[in-house]
């Protein structure tokens, strides 16, 4: 192994060759300043949680005990299944994270690492967190319905549709997407295969255990998380090792539909079954593996990184990305793409259809929607928060290059980042993080390969958190959309009563996603190697069509307090930002420069984008012209929450 530069105390090394031995120097400046990001972070939003969010909670949304959930009113054992604060959290931390507050950091800290650090602060704390808080109160006051379905009645119908196209399209996107996510992350990762299948099982066993009634949530949270890690130590040894680089050979198309078949099942079956139980898995080891991060970061600003070869010293903490680079090569403009670029970590729309898709369902007591409301996504925002300092200065303590060479410091942090075309792919971003945050828990002296493993599954698992969950999402959109456009008459039937049903729905989901997989990327040729990458044709427009979900979702959060003449001031910067941020961007992509789709002749994401911006426009028009007739004008048929 060669050893091209160390930055350690601020002093560079000569390239050399195995018995190299550093003499790092301690600069506590430097080393202490990831350690001190980190935790004014994380202190910032636990200062967050209990001031703005408890305002929001009883003076704006006044959450009560009182009323009775839809988890109570409607239940069914099903979908609506009241459950214990704990696991609702887990299932829904682990639906809205996925790889997104993941991806979105890792690309955007191109333009420097203070940026992305504002955005995903401030964004989680005054837009995210507000937007998914509210999302998820409006839907418990109204049985537990989408805010797709919630617009046609605190706006109109014609509004309803519009926008329960949007969310079918924008889910759409996701489903074609993730199982391709995945499909590339056990290539990268092949240790991460195992593990990963396994909590499929695991979680059935939870589910039925918690489904007793009187079991204690202790035990199988202990056994989860036990089984858990000794799957990443030994889930890549021996005949599992055969096993792991097997599967990984499969062809990318091969691994979407087995996801997709999958998520069918995982749709249509009882939450408890698997939904809630694998969310919460998920959520135990992404707060376990931030607590190892975090004890990482400590290690490292104290006593340095782990040695990069043995007797060597152990190299020092330091940011090795720019504070600000405002002009990255080939990058567009940091504003507005900073802005959709980081979604999941700041604000995302997706959001709003777990907090009213599947946790409204689910939520036993009111007052709990804080926590999972507004709680979960601050924690989404320390978990990019750390995803920002693992590619700003964990890749730093040691990064492998192409051709064998250990890198550090800068040029460590170069490799990754030399412009946007290479930054900005999803195996990049994905290599960067689990890079920089495995240094971070090696510095803990666990061992390099089980690190790297550790933080493999842990990308892959909530990206497949995110497919099973908005497989079930899109089934309950195309439910709403069919009866939106073909309501059952008075004998109850429907010329789309075939796909009202959960089935039928959930194969309209499926096939659809499919579907757009199948369709290999532009200039290939019809084949087997390539189908299953068709939803990485769409992965450009994803990101502005996410955000200006936000932006409309925000629309009717707004309306449902206005109807009821509650406040709507704080959330007047964060819907305008997010209606002009991603629709700006999303004109910039399509028609503005050599490099646009326009110009590319990439005329079915144009079509996209002009479709999504004329709903858009088409959505603001109508509030426009509904908003000085409906303050204090409670809506027709409003569903009125229920006192116990």
């Amino acid at each position: 192994m060669a050893i091209r530069r160390c930055v350690a105390g601020g002093e560079s090394y000569k390239q050399g060759r195995s018995a190299v031995v550093f003499a790092a120097k301690f600069n506590p400046h430097h080393c202490m300043q990831t350690l001190l990001i980190a935790l004014l972070a994380g202190l910032g939003f636990i200062v967050a949680y209990h001031t703005y969010g408890r305002w929001l909670g009883s003076k704006i949304f006044k959450l009560s005990a009182e009323y009775v959930c839809p988890s109570e009113k409607l239940k069914d054992g099903v979908d609506y299944v009241p459950t214990s604060k704990g696991i609702v959290f887990g299932h829904h931390f682990a639906s809205i994270a996925g790889t997104g507050p993941i991806v979105g950091p890792a690309i955007a800290i191109l333009w420097g690492w203070f940026p992305a650090l504002l955005w995903v602060i401030f964004g989680s704390i005054f837009i995210g967190a507000v937007h998914d808080f509210g999302a998820l109160v409006v839907s418990l006051r109204n049985n537990g319905q989408t805010v797709g379905d919630i617009a046609g009645r605190v706006l109109n119908r014609r509004v309803r549709i519009v926008f329960l196209c949007i969310l079918f399209m924008a889910v759409a996107i996701v489903l074609a997407i993730f199982g391709l996510v995945i499909a590339a992350i056990f290539k990268m990762f092949p240790s991460a295969i195992v593990p990963c299948l396994l909590q499929i099982p695991l979680a059935v066993l939870i589910g039925m255990w918690l489904n007793r009634r009187g079991l204690s949530l202790k035990i199988p949270s202990i056994i989860a998380l036990i089984v858990m890690y000794l799957s990443v130590i030994y889930g890549d040894t021996g005949f599992l090792h055969t096993l792991n680089m097997a599967m990984a050979s499969w062809s990318a198309f091969t691994w979407v539909v087995i996801l997709l078949l999958y998520s069918y099942v995982a749709s249509v079956i009882p939450v408890w079954a698997l939904l809630q139980p694998r969310d919460y898995i998920n959520a135990l080891q992404l707060i376990s593996v931030l607590g190892l991060v975090v004890l990482g970061v400590v290690a490292a600003a104290f006593f340095g990184g782990a040695p990069l070869i043995e007797g060597g010293a152990r190299p020092s903490l330091e940011l090795a990305a720019p504070a600000i680079n405002p002009n990255p090569v080939g990058a567009p403009a940091m504003f507005p793409f900073l802005f959709i670029t980081i979604a999941c970590g700041a604000i995302s729309g997706f959001h709003c259809l777990v907090s009213s898709g599947t946790t409204s369902k689910q939520l036993k007591f009111e007052p709990d929607a804080r926590a999972i409301g507004y709680g979960s996504m601050l924690t989404e925002g320390f978990l990019a928060t750390l995803v920002i300092l693992a590619c700003a200065a964990g890749i730093g303590l040691g990064a492998m290059s192409r051709d064998g060479v250990m890198l550090m410091g800068t040029e460590a942090w170069s490799h990754y980042y030399a412009d946007w075309s290479t930054s900005s792919t999803l195996g990049s971003k994905v290599g960067a993080f689990v890079t920089g945050s495995a240094n971070f828990v090696k510095a803990l002296g666990i061992p390099g390969g089980v690190s790297v493993a550790l933080m493999g599954v842990f990308v892959a698992s909530f990206a497949g958190t995110t497919l099973d969950t908005a497989c079930r999402l899109q089934r309950y959109i195309v439910q709403e959309l069919a009866s939106a456009i073909a309501p059952k008459s008075a004998d109850g039937k429907s010329w789309l009563s075939w796909i009202q049903g959960k089935h039928g729905a959930t194969i309209v989901a499926v096939c659809t996603a499919m579907l757009m997989a199948a369709v290999p990327p532009a200039g290939k040729e019809w084949a087997l190697a390539n189908a299953g990458k068709g939803g990485m044709i769409l992965w450009p427009i994803f990101g502005a069509t996410n955000q200006l979900l936000g932006g409309v979702s925000f629309l009717v959060i707004a309306f449902y307090l206005w109807r009821r003449s509650l406040p709507i001031w704080f959330l007047v910067v964060p819907m305008i930002m997010m209606l002009i941020l991603p629709a700006w961007a999303m004109t910039l992509q399509a028609f503005v420069g050599e490099n646009s789709w326009l110009m590319q002749g990439n005329w079915l994401l144009v079509g996209i984008a002009v479709v999504t911006l004329v709903l858009e426009v088409w959505m603001v028009i109508e509030a426009i012209k509904l908003f000085p007739k409906t303050k204090g004008l409670i809506e027709e048929k409003a569903i009125e929450p229920v006192k116990a």
